[in-house]
């Protein structure tokens, strides 16, 4: 929690029933402290829905030791520096991530799309922005 008592993105996605494979994720790629550092951070937040979507066994495979780095890189793509509302993000063509790549920011209509991925929901967190979304980023 951050001095005014606001819990963390990580507190806030461990705390939800629909991010318990993002939870999983984070912890096997040891990223637990880079979510509860100082922000502010916007995070983008796969539901279980989105990791299960992937192709079989991707998730499985992707948390195992061995591929820890494989998916700290995909993980640090779903964090952007900044804390940005949905609204705002739609000034945005493209967000620099975590990982140092790149995402697209689309906007149809009142939707926001992060790479490809839409924004369901956002939740202020003491260090950022959680904002729930409907697919899981994968890096070029």
């Amino acid at each position: 929690k951050d001095d005014e008592g606001r819990p963390t993105v990580l507190h806030i996605a461990i705390g939800s029933k629909d991010h318990t494979t993002l939870v999983a994720a984070v912890q096997a790629a040891d990223l637990e402290n880079a979510l509860v550092n100082a922000g502010p951070l916007m995070v983008f937040a796969p539901t279980n829905d989105a990791f299960a979507a992937l192709p079989e066994g991707t998730v499985e495979n992707l948390l195992k030791p061995e591929n820890k780095d494989a998916l700290a890189n995909i993980l640090k793509y779903h964090v952007t520096p900044g804390n940005y509302s949905k609204d705002f993000l739609k000034k945005f063509k493209k967000l620099g991530q975590a990982n140092n790549g790149y995402v697209t920011v689309e906007v149809k209509g009142d939707d926001v799309f992060i790479g490809g991925a839409k924004i369901i929901a956002s939740v202020p967190a003491g260090n950022g922005i959680v904002h729930v979304v409907d697919k899981v980023i994968l890096p070029q």
